[in-house]
């Protein structure tokens, strides 16, 4: 974590000298990734918020491979585990045990005991019986490579001429890096600092700057008291460009029985 940090760092010095092309392309794939994990990890297979068909859950496994985030399974699995026992010594990035293990901590050391006794107890058969979840478990490493960092470094390369050493480092290892903290600051900052509308007994919170970088899922507060509404907001489309999202495909006949 430690060298992906210091070569995001790095990667800031190559701005003023790469094509303002790369930079948007980097945006793109910035929120083409978080979509996966927002629309697809968290709100379609995690909580079943809505369903989607064939096509949309393709599009979304290879979104979700594209943040390298753990697979679809994985994700879904520990945010289950991560709603059902929020806050204690079995959620996985336990607020209570300080920002920094919330953030990022809980990466570098091994799950507490509670973390894997209760997840081997929740019911994923759902996601076991989906063929989208389990090719992509099967397969995820050459899907990250191919998605993560292969794609998002030759496209600039050939479009508009690119060196990979700029598009490598700007749209794969820079925007990767910035994606992986919008989810961590789901984690941690929207555990902690924000107001309490919903519920006031609970950590969660309404954190605006928190929904800004992961497109919609800063007001926790609502979201883990009313965790079945596929919007995760009462607002609808305020800073929550994933909803937004979702209701677009929802038009196209890809994305039906949203909950509320």
């Amino acid at each position: 974590m430690t060298i992906l940090h210091l070569a995001a760092l790095y990667s800031l010095s190559l701005i003023p000298v790469a094509h303002v092309y790369t930079l948007i392309w980097a945006l793109g794939v910035y929120i083409y990734a978080g979509i996966g994990i927002t629309a697809g990890a968290h709100r379609l297979w995690a909580h079943r918020a809505y369903k989607a068909k064939l096509p949309m859950r393709a599009l979304l496994a290879s979104m979700q491979s594209t943040a390298f985030q753990n697979s679809i399974f994985e994700w879904s699995r520990d945010h289950r585990v991560h709603h059902k026992y929020s806050e204690t010594d079995a959620d996985p990035h336990n607020a209570k045990r300080g920002f920094f293990f919330s953030h990022i901590g809980w990466l570098l050391v091994r799950k507490h005991p509670n973390v894997r006794a209760k997840g081997k107890l929740l019911d994923t058969t759902d996601l076991l019986n989906d063929p989208v979840v389990r090719f992509q478990r099967k397969y995820y490493i050459p899907s990250v490579l191919l998605f993560c960092f292969i794609i998002p470094t030759i496209v600039p390369n050939l479009c508009w001429d690119e060196s990979l050493w700029n598009a490598y480092f700007l749209a794969g290892i820079l925007r990767y890096c910035c994606g992986l903290n919008a989810t961590w600051l789901v984690n941690s900052a929207a555990h902690m600092w924000g107001n309490r509308p919903y519920d006031k007994r609970i950590n969660p919170a309404e954190n605006i700057g928190v929904s800004i970088g992961s497109m919609g899922e800063g007001f926790h507060n609502y979201h883990h008291t009313f965790p079945q509404d596929y919007k995760t907001s009462e607002l609808g489309w305020r800073i929550n460009f994933t909803t937004m999202f979702i209701d677009f495909f929802a038009m196209l006949g890809q994305v039906y029985d949203r909950k509320q």
